[in-house]
């Protein structure tokens, strides 16, 4: 079971990285092993052109199923030595989506009794949310963790090790946040962190032991090979150029392919289709299709129990394509997987290989997310590539799927494995994988696969009410009811640097923990005042635009719920203009929504209890980059999945949207909205949401806190009648403006989120979530975080007065330029830590 793969078998005599290292000047330099295991290819993308494919992984190239699951199980082989037989006991493999899971799986094989999860990017109905965490460079970064039971990834003093697997260690940046993100929730003395191949540069080499200290613990790393990737300068543009080149080439080859076709129409029958043959496998029962929700050693027995039986039924159902034909070779036969569903087809795929033996040539792959440009070329490691639409009703919305290197191989039959939550029409449909695998074999079998489900939990159906004012807030109750809990009188605020240091370093996340409030001078002040003033009609012009949208496309009784707290002030000022203009007394709700934690599920339940769902309409004070766009987005879709009533929109009208995130604004304008000059004492002296489990039970609120003593200093009520008192004056001016917007294409450009990657690229941050775009964000960093440097755009005005007074009180330089999109931009230096110095030779602020 643990046999390794010789040259013969995962590499032709041309080395398939040829292509891209003769036209790009790439390298893989390493040990003697590396370009039988790697190949490259070329895929549009914005950070990395180049893309090391795996010869053993089994999921570009169709290999072996032998020689996939063995390159796996070695290495948990590996992993058993180095932890010894009782630390072997003890230990919880955990795989990443989607390229991993198989490769995980086969880890645990290798270290016999130990149970299995992986990471999934499909959210489940019923399974609680374990955890989760964020792949910043991949086309799907959000990770979910699933397990069936909690105590999987449960840690403590006697914690079983951690061993993480991913197919390739690049920078490390990922599985190290995993580690540090794991390890504020549930500690543990051990991990060990497995990859086929080590391609970490020399500067990222030394952050494993850092991680080690940070935290504590011991972290290892087995691989099977090591080396690097060398690039020469601007291989990025022109590795781009060449990826658009080919694809224009290729489209002209496809465009004078389909004139030729249809001149030569009626001169010959189009060959008929393949056959299509579903196989009834006896699945055992009970067992999970897979590592979703966790894999135990007695699932893996029961398996290999049942995987004989399961072969001799696909041999049956191949019938001819699995015998040896008269004057040839033997037939060669594809198993072929499905995205995260890895490990099933390849276990049938070697229990098919030992069944059939010489009779046939069986080989592994599966489908994929990620698009790669293809050229059929022996030194390119993409020869074709199959397109199809999804077929999972996937988290990520519908969207284009592949299949690599299966046009063109000299398949016989295709036998494709997918679980039953993906057996759809989508599969079936003229366009689908199924359709696209019959024109280029004889045979196409479909194996279909019990998706595994766990129970569902059984939620409390005892919900609290909202809190409102004047015990909570100094709003009036008929403003905005607080979907909150009361958290007065907790200790909560920490030091600002304490706070940025144990953030960046995985110690803690953002929502455990609250700023001091800032006390704003006279002189700052008396700067909000004169802003107030002079914004007000603008900032009423846009309330209403936004209003007026909402009535004419969600109307006629839309439920308000604010995005707590900065969008709460906008909400408030909503309901005023629908109740002055119009007469309408809407509903108003905050909710609180925690990037990288979700939305309040307890919220969204209450709400549905109450209102209609399909009426609710979230509410925001404007856009960054858009990071919470998303972050509601995926969390609407995970609290339905997870069983909570579905029906809610999870679309953000905002009063501001310099981010074009969003098609519900009141101005796509980037300039200074009061509210985001203050904390709590613009916003009904409510602070921040918290999240912290020892605080929020699975049945609460989020929490918040009351800053009663704050309320000599309280201008709540002051910003908003001075904004309602122009609500008359700008009437027309938002009737032409809403009417105009109504007509226009209103679809999200996304041009901030392009903005934030370039800027973090060029000033050496390589963390999105450290810059923040807006004159909102950026005052927001000014007021919360440990600044680096604020980027200003060259000329903007009287809107960053009060950016710039707040930059010189904190001593953070204020550096012009042009081409921002926004009228400012806050960073957070990313490596903050005590006597830090910037990329600049600069102290950082605050270190």
């Amino acid at each position: 079971m643990s046999e390794r793969a010789t040259r013969e078998e995962i590499v032709d005599v041309v080395w398939s990285g040829e292509w891209v290292a003769e036209r790009l000047g790439v390298a893989l330099e390493g040990d003697g092993e590396l370009q039988e295991l790697l190949g490259l290819a070329l895929r549009r993308n914005p950070k990395r052109a180049h893309l090391l494919v795996s010869n053993v992984l089994g999921k570009h190239v169709p290999q072996r199923p032998s020689v996939v699951h063995g390159a796996g199980f070695e290495l948990g082989e590996r992993v058993r030595a180095l932890l010894g037989a009782q630390g072997a006991r003890r230990a919880v493999v955990l795989g990443y989506a989607e390229t991993a899971t198989g490769l995980g799986h086969a880890v645990a094989d290798g270290l016999r009794d130990a149970p299995y999860l992986h990471s999934t990017r499909r959210p489940v109905p019923g399974v609680k949310q374990a955890g989760g965490f964020e792949e910043a460079h991949s086309h799907a970064t959000s990770h979910l963790l699933l397990p069936e039971d909690p105590a999987l990834l449960a840690g403590g003093a006697d914690a079983s090790t951690l061993v993480l697997v991913d197919d390739e260690f690049s920078t490390g940046n990922t599985v190290l946040n995993t580690i540090r993100a794991l390890h504020a929730l549930h500690p543990r003395e051990r991990y060990v962190i497995v990859a086929l191949v080590d391609m970490r540069s020399a500067a990222d080499r030394d952050r494993l032991s850092v991680v080690a200290a940070e935290i504590g613990a011991r972290v290892d790393l087995v691989t099977r090979s090591t080396g690097t990737v060398a690039l020469p300068d601007g291989v990025l543009e022109r590795g781009q150029a060449l990826v658009a080149q080919q694809e224009a080439e290729q489209a002209r080859q496809a465009e004078q392919a389909e004139r030729a076709e249809a001149a030569a129409e009626g001169a010959a029958p189009a060959p008929a289709p393949a056959p299509v043959t579903r196989v009834d496998l006896p699945w055992p029962a009970g067992v999970p299709d897979g590592g979703r929700h966790g894999f135990t050693p007695a699932h893996r027995a029961a398996l290999e129990a049942a995987l004989p039986l399961m072969a001799r039924r696909i041999a049956a159902a191949l019938g001819d394509e699995a015998a040896e034909p008269r004057g040839h070779g033997p037939r060669r036969i594809l198993v072929l997987g499905f995205e995260e569903l890895m490990y099933a087809p390849l276990r049938l795929g070697t229990a098919l290989e030992a069944a059939l033996g010489a009779d046939a040539e069986v080989r592994y792959s599966t489908t994929t997310r990620s698009p790669v440009l293809a050229v059929d070329d022996p030194g390119y490691a993409i020869r074709t590539r199959l397109v199809f639409p999804a077929h999972d009703d996937p988290a990520d919305g519908p969207g284009d799927r592949f299949a690599y290197n299966v046009a063109g191989a000299g398949f016989d039959a295709v036998l494709a494995v997918v679980d039953s939550t993906a057996d759809t029409p989508e599969l079936h449909a003229p366009d689908g994988l199924l359709a696209r695998l019959a024109e280029h074999t004889r045979h196409v079998l479909l194996a279909v696969v019990p998706a595994y489900t766990p129970t569902p939990v059984q939620e409390s159906t005892v919900l609290p009410e909202p809190l409102r004012g004047p015990d909570f807030s100094s709003y009036a109750a008929e403003d905005v009811g607080w979907l909150l809990q009361d958290l007065s009188d907790t200790e909560l605020e920490a030091p600002t640097e304490e706070r940025e240091e144990a953030i960046q370093s995985g110690g803690a996340h953002y929502a455990e923990s609250l700023p001091v409030e800032y006390q704003p001078s006279a002189e700052y002040q008396a700067l909000f005042t004169a802003a107030l003033e002079t914004s007000a009609a603008r900032i009423a012009r846009a309330v209403g635009t936004v209003t007026e949208t909402v009535l004419a496309e969600r109307g006629p009784r839309p439920v308000l719920v604010s995005l707590a707290r900065a969008g709460t002030p906008v909400g408030v000022l909503m309901r005023r203009w629908a109740q002055h203009r119009h007469g309408l007394d809407l509903p108003h709700y905050a909710i609180s929504i925690v990037r990288g934690r979700g939305i309040d599920a307890t919220a969204l339940r209450w709400l549905a209890a109450h209102h209609d769902p399909a009426d609710v309409v979230f509410v925001d004070g404007w856009t960054g980059k858009g990071a919470i766009t998303r972050e509601l987005a995926a969390a609407i879709v995970e609290f339905e999945a997870s069983g909570g009533p579905a029906g809610f929109d999870p679309e953000i009208a905002v009063l501001a949207d310099p981010g074009g995130c969003v098609r519900t604004y009141g101005t796509r304008e980037d300039f200074l909205i009061p509210s985001a000059c203050l904390n709590s004492t613009v916003s009904g002296l409510i602070s921040r949401t918290v999240l912290r489990a020892d605080l929020v039970g699975p049945d609460d609120f989020h929490g918040g806190k009351f800053y009663r003593e704050l309320a000599e200093s309280d201008v709540s009520g002051h910003f908003l009648d001075t904004i309602a008192a122009r609500f008359d004056e700008v009437a027309g001016l938002v009737e032409a403006e809403a009417k105009e917007l109504l007509a226009a294409d209103r679809a999200p450009t996304w041009e901030g989120w392009a903005a934030v990657e370039r800027i973090s690229e060029e000033y050496g941050i390589h963390d999105v979530n450290l810059v923040k775009p807006g004159v909102g964000e950026t005052t927001r960093v000014l007021l919360r975080r440990v600044p680096w440097k604020i980027l200003a755009q060259r000329g903007a005005g009287a809107d960053l007065e009060h950016i710039r007074l707040l930059a010189q009180q904190r001593g953070v330089p204020v550096e012009e330029v042009d081409d921002l999109p926004y009228s400012c931009v806050g960073l957070i230096h990313p490596r903050f830590t005590r006597g830090a110095t910037g990329a600049d030779g600069k102290a950082v602020q605050g270190a």
